[in-house]
């Protein structure tokens, strides 16, 4: 619970000020995220989870795409769930997007949502950022639906790219306690081996983002 609490608090501060400009920052770089969302076709009446959801602005794209679908969002940032809030009241989308704060590596939907399971659930520049990302994956494919899917979009480890931009990226990304996961698509292997499940991988923009996708057997 410490932990849990440690981490929050940080999340707080950092996004205390800067959740009312994130998105109009933050586009320009959180490269990707429109291609997950694209990827996601969430069965007709399907349920949707994203966990770290920040500001509300993926679940309001990916509710706006999928009028079919019902959503949840779940974040550890207290103030990035106030703004998300404020992002659905905008959209009028509150009966089909609910939020609420939890920790992703030890939660509990039926508690929470009164769901065990979600046949979509996906995670968006979130996972180089939460100390135990790989305990989170495991969990999250755990409350997958049968033929449920686990997205994952993030910073890949930009080898196309110039050796310069990887290391001022990277310093700069150290400045908002950000971490890629280099070793993202064989930690997905794994995980997706001890499921019987199958993944996917996809490159793009030179290495700069990486999606993940985790195809629990139906």
């Amino acid at each position: 619970m410490a932990v849990e609490l440690d981490h929050g608090g940080l999340m707080d501060r950092v996004y205390r000020h800067q959740r009312h400009v994130y998105d109009a920052t933050r586009r320009y770089y959180l490269l990707g995220r429109d291609p997950m969302i694209a990827g996601l076709r969430p069965p007709a009446n399907g349920s949707v989870l994203e966990i770290g959801c920040g500001t509300g602005r993926n679940l309001v794209k990916a509710a706006r795409r999928y009028e079919q679908a019902n959503f949840h969002g779940i974040d550890i940032s207290q103030e990035m769930l106030a703004t998300a809030g404020k992002s659905v009241a905008a959209a009028g989308l509150e009966k089909r997007i609910r939020l609420a704060r939890a920790d992703a590596s030890r939660f509990d939907p039926v508690k929470v949502f009164g769901r065990e399971t979600f046949d979509r659930i996906f995670i968006s520049y979130a996972v180089s950022m939460i100390p135990g990302w790989q305990a989170v994956m495991r969990e999250a494919v755990a409350h997958l639906a049968p033929g449920g899917e686990l997205h994952i979009v993030d910073f890949g480890d930009q080898r196309e790219l110039p050796g310069w931009f990887r290391a001022a990226l990277y310093t700069w990304l150290g400045w908002y306690h950000v971490t890629p996961r280099n070793d993202l698509f064989e930690v997905s292997a794994g995980i997706a081996g001890s499921h019987g499940a199958t993944v996917e991988e996809r490159r793009l923009y030179r290495g700069f983002a990486w999606i993940s996708v985790i195809r629990r057997a139906a």
